[in-house]
């Protein structure tokens, strides 16, 4: 817990250090980078709910087919008793 304290510290303080790179991006690699970070974040976004949105739906169908069963079964239970 220790470094992660000195390691932010360290970050934290370089960032307020920063001077300007004088650096010039034209107008093609700055939308190519644009367009890396959306691909980027859009593939994270996708990953997260595929790995939460496929078993919830496992678990909704086969909750689904349970009561589907307990409902036929009620149903036949009806059926032959009258």
């Amino acid at each position: 817990m220790k470094h992660l304290a000195i390691f932010c510290t360290t970050l934290f303080a370089t960032a307020l250090v920063a001077v300007e790179a004088l650096a010039y991006v034209g107008p093609g690699a700055g939308i190519s980078a644009i367009g890396s970070l959306l691909a980027l974040i859009g593939a994270v976004l996708l990953a997260i709910v595929g790995f939460v949105w496929y078993p919830v739906k496992r678990m909704i169908k086969r909750r689904k087919a349970e009561n589907d069963t307990a409902t036929n079964d009620t149903a036949e239970q009806d059926n032959n008793a009258a």
